[in-house]
This record gives C-alpha cells, sequence and structure tokens, in this order.
C-alpha cells in the first residue's frame, strides 16, 4: 500500500488566510514579476551569445552557457518543489529572486569564459525556483478548473520573453555592451524581490517529516551524470567511444538505482516512487520530457542562425522573434480561457506538438537565401505549438495529484522537461557546434591561413568581425552556420512525433474546483472568504468610527 505524504502544519499563530479574489490578483502580481525575470535571462543571451563567446574566447564550448543554466534550473527544480510543500512557498521565492539577482551582477562583471559559465549555473540556482514556485502557488491559490486562465498569462510571459529578450540583448550588443544583458536584471530582480515581499502573503508551514537529503544528493547526481555523459559524447574532443564518456554513463545508472533505492525507503521522498503510477502524471511528464528536448534545441539556436547564416544584426535577430512570441502568447491565453470555460484539454497538446513537428520539419530547408518573411511565419507556427502544450501538460499534472503533492508534482513535471532540455541542447548544441567549427576551420584554412590561426579565428568569430572580413570569407562562414544548423532540426523532428503520439493516450479527468490551499484547509476560498472580508472590513470600520467617536468625547 501507498503512504500517503502528511499533511503540511500551519505554524502556531496562522489562522486560515481569506483567499478572495482581491488576494489572488495580488498575488498573482508577484508570481508574474518572478516568472519575467527567470524567462527573460533564458532569452535574452540567445542574441548576445555570439559576441559573448568571441570576446571571451569560447566558441568551441558556448553550449555550456545554455547546459551550465539548465543544469542548475534541472538539480534544483525537485528541491524548491519538496520543501514548498512542506516548509511553504514565500520565503523560497524570496531566496530564488535574491540568488538570481546576485548571479547576473557576477555574469556582468565576468572576466572570462568559464567564470561566466560559473555564474550563469548560479542563476540557474534562483531561476528553477522562479519558475517552478509560480507554477505551484497558481495551484495553491486557484482550483484547477480555473487555472487555465491564470497558466495561460504565465505562459505568455515565456512567449514575450521569447522575443523581449532576444530583441533586448541585440540592443545591447548593438548599442552598448553584451554585459548589458546582465545589468538589466539588477534593478528587475530588486522590484521583483519587493513586490513579492508586499504582495506574496502565504500561510507559513513546518516540516512534520525528515527531510530526505538522500534523494536530492542522489538526484542532483543522476542530473550531472547524465548532462556530464551526454556533453562528453558529443564533444570532438571525447565522443562515445572514450571511456570517460562511459564512465559518466555508469555514474548516470548507479545515482538512479540509489536514488530509486532511497526514495522507496525514505519517509518523505522528494520525488515519490507513486506518482510514477499515476498514468495521467506519467503521460504529461513524458510529453514535457520529449518537448523540452525538441523545444529548448531549437529555441537556444534560432537567433544565433539569424544572426550569422542570414547576416543579420543582433537587434534585428531579436525582432525577428516577434512572430513566435504572438503565436505562443495567442495559443497560450485562448487554450487557458477555453479550458476554463469547457473544462476539456486533451486536443490542445495533440495539435501543438503536431504543429510544432510540422514546424520543425519545414525549418530543415533554412539557409542563408530563405526570405525573412518566410521565417516569421516558420516562427510564428512553432510558438502557436509549443503554446497549446507548455501549460497545459503543467495544469494537467498538478490535477493529477492530491493538493498536498501540488509542488512535487509541479517540479517533477517541470524537471523531466528540463532534463529532456538538457539533453536535447547537449547532444544537438555538440552536434551543431562540431560542425561549426569544422566548417569554419574549412573556410579560413581555403581563405590561405595556416591551421593555428584558422583555429584562433574560428574560436573568437563574432557578427561584429564577420563584417569586417572580405566577401568570399565572409560568405563562407555564413554558408558554413547554415549548413551546421538547419540540418539539425531533422534530429529533432521524431522527438515532436512521439510526443503527438503520447498526447493522444492522455486520459481527460475531470478538473478539480478547489484550491490548493483550501483543500489542505491552510484557506477559506470562494464566497464565503469574500464574505468573511467584507464583515472584517465592516468591524474595522465601525471600531474606527467608535475609536474616533471615543477620541472626540475625551477631547471635549
Amino acid at each position: 500500500m501507498t503512504a500517503t505524504a502528511p499533511t503540511p502544519t500551519v505554524a502556531s499563530g496562522d489562522g486560515p488566510m481569506l483567499l478572495t479574489q482581491r488576494r489572488i490578483w495580488i498575488i498573482f502580481s508577484a508570481l508574474i514579476a518572478g516568472m519575467l525575470l527567470s524567462s527573460l535571462d533564458q532569452t535574452i543571451v540567445s542574441t548576445a551569445m555570439p559576441t559573448l563567446v568571441g570576446e571571451l574566447g569560447g566558441v568551441e564550448h558556448q553550449v555550456w552557457i545554455t547546459s551550465a543554466y539548465i543544469l542548475a534550473t534541472t538539480i534544483v527544480m525537485p528541491i524548491y518543489g519538496k520543501f514548498g510543500d512542506v516548509l511553504g512557498r514565500r520565503n523560497l521565492f524570496l531566496i530564488a529572486i535574491a540568488i538570481f539577482t546576485l548571479a547576473s551582477v557576477g555574469c556582468a562583471f565576468a572576466g572570462d569564459f568559464w567564470m561566466f559559465v560559473i555564474f550563469r549555473a548560479m542563476q540557474g540556482l534562483g531561476g528553477g525556483g522562479l519558475m517552478i514556485l509560480s507554477q505551484a502557488i497558481i495551484a495553491d491559490i486557484v482550483p484547477a478548473s480555473e487555472r487555465g486562465k491564470y497558466l495561460g498569462p504565465l505562459g505568455a510571459i515565456f512567449g514575450l520573453s521569447a522575443v523581449a529578450g532576444p530583441l533586448l540583448g541585440g540592443y545591447f550588443v548593438d548599442h552598448l555592451t553584451w554585459q548589458w544583458a546582465f545589468y538589466i536584471n539588477i534593478p528587475v530582480g530588486i522590484i521583483a524581490f519587493l513586490i513579492a515581499l508586499f504582495a506574496l502573503k502565504l500561510p507559513s508551514k513546518k516540516a512534520t517529516q525528515p527531510i530526505d537529503w538522500l534523494g536530492v544528493l542522489f538526484l542532483s547526481a543522476a542530473t550531472t551524470c547524465l548532462i556530464f555523459f551526454t556533453d562528453f559524447g558529443g564533444d570532438r574532443d571525447h565522443g562515445w567511444d572514450d571511456p570517460v564518456t562511459w564512465a559518466w554513463g555508469a555514474g548516470l545508472l548507479a545515482a538512479i538505482a540509489l536514488f530509486v533505492f532511497t526514495e522507496s525507503r525514505a519517509a518523505d521522498p522528494v520525488m515519490p516512487l507513486s506518482l510514477f503510477k499515476n498514468p495521467v502524471f506519467v503521460n504529461t511528464t513524458l510529453i514535457g520530457f520529449v518537448i523540452g528536448i525538441g523545444m529548448f534545441a531549437a529555441i537556444g539556436f534560432v537567433p544565433t542562425f539569424l544572426q550569422m547564416s542570414s547576416g543579420t544584426s543582433a537587434a534585428a535577430s531579436g525582432l525577428l522573434m516577434l512572430p513566435m512570441m504572438v503565436g505562443l502568447m495567442g495559443t497560450s491565453i485562448v487554450s487557458g480561457l477555453l479550458i476554463t470555460k469547457t473544462g476539456r484539454y486533451r486536443i490542445f497538446p495533440a495539435l501543438g506538438t503536431l504543429i510544432t513537428g510540422a514546424t520543425m520539419a519545414v525549418m530543415t530547408t533554412l539557409t542563408a537565401e530563405t526570405p525573412i518573411w518566410l521565417i516569421c511565419v516558420y516562427l510564428f507556427f512553432f510558438g502557436a505549438g509549443l503554446g497549446l502544450v507548455m501549460q497545459v501538460v503543467v495544469l494537467v499534472a498538478q490535477n493529477s495529484v492530491p493538493a498536498t503533492q501540488v509542488g512535487t508534482a509541479t517540479s517533477s513535471n517541470n524537471y523531466f522537461r528540463e532534463a529532456g532540455a538538457a539533453l536535447g541542447i547537449a547532444v544537438f548544441g555538440a552536434i551543431f557546434t562540431s560542425r561549426l567549427t569544422e566548417n569554419l576551420l574549412a573556410a579560413f584554412t581555403d581563405a590561405g591561413a595556416s591551421p593555428d590561426q584558422a583555429a584562433g579565428a574560428a574560436a573568437t568569430i563574432d557578427p561584429a568581425a564577420l563584417n569586417d572580413l572580405p566577401g568570399p570569407v565572409r560568405d563562407a562562414i555564413v554558408t558554413a552556420y547554415a549548413d551546421a544548423l538547419a540540418p539539425v532540426f531533422w534530429y529533432l523532428v521524431p522527438f515532436m512525433a512521439v510526443a503527438f503520439i503520447l498526447s493522444l493516450f492522455l486520459k481527460e479527468i475531470p478538473l478539480s474546483d478547489v484550491a490548493g490551499l483550501v483543500a489542505r484547509g491552510e484557506a477559506i476560498g470562494g464566497e464565503e472568504a469574500e464574505r468573511l472580508e467584507a464583515e472584517q472590513r465592516a468591524a474595522a470600520t465601525a471600531a474606527k468610527a467608535a475609536g474616533t467617536g471615543a477620541g472626540g468625547s475625551s477631547g471635549a
């Protein structure tokens, strides 16, 4: 028999909060600020990356800028999710914002490439919390039956950042310096912290079971081994026949075995194995995993393709992502409203994966000669497909578990999506980088450079340097980028086909009409909350009037 999760205990002195509509919108404003901070940074680096790695001398290792962030994000997701369930989410949310903002300062002042990578990883430690806690808090304050109209705007924030990030990154590179891509996080982070500090009022809790530190350790080890295994396997200096690569693979299997053993015996596991007996949760998690492989691998390198293959400036390549934002925001909001209205959700992941997969197949034809308007059309449909999937699978996963496991289910679902993203970026990024390095070496060697000169030029090429090169060399480099990236989309199409098949088997169950805090007895919601708040306001007004009258009589 599967043990049920212990009911969190509300700290003494904290009565049930009144979850009125006004309180929900106030809390939602804090979540929007945190989500904007996290999602903006995932994309703002993309257009600044060619210049950044050129200046810091890390073209051949540029995949680590993205992989380090996602690795750190993925590791901490289950920790934030579980700790939020047992300790409360407010303080964790504030800590996540603080970590993220301080790490942004480190990125801006990094003196070399690997120092920059370390601070990017630290940003991921905060960004993972912002992402998970935002989604879990929504489940705490809004019933699943109404959650779609709130998750839609959160998904739209990601879509907005998908364009605003590259656009801002491009502007900073063209008119200021790439460091401004991180300076901007400092005021945004301070504002988000202040909003959360004053607006995010949630019940505090205390743990009733020992914290599963061993589970955290082994899950983190498994995630790290997975990323290094795939990165070393796809790296030119190691490859799949290198013993070091397979040492990481062996470490991955050992960490997974130890994690499963630990979770089967833990009093309150960080990722309960009972979740994987839930067919709805398993289905949505697999969809998220496969979507992560394809989505982030594609998004991470599209701006680079636009800059270096099409000869577009950094700012223009960011602006060209606008159709993707429009598509993602539109379908994310519309699907959320339709789910709230009808209670039906199964059609959206199926339609979204189909549209995204078809768009990826078409994007394999991209070349330096592809018209800009056609690229914009492709990006619109790419974003529209993602908007139909991303927030829907999180909503369905949350709805499939008890209220006491909302944070754990949210983080577990996101964990596997981010693990897929890390896997996709490591593998396909390595394929892209390997092909690109070979193509660039050939381009510079054919132009008369010695092998050493060609290697140095390939490691430090950026858009500004590209424009200063002779025409034939510039054309050879543009072709090198096009030949390296466009075929990678073919490797992503089968994953979208798998996600589409999984979505066809997604079971549709009724959406809960009780918010998580209400279900756990930590809040009073609905009409009763509105009535009690009205009574409290009336009582406060009467007391104030009585006090004023008494004061007036005393003064007389």
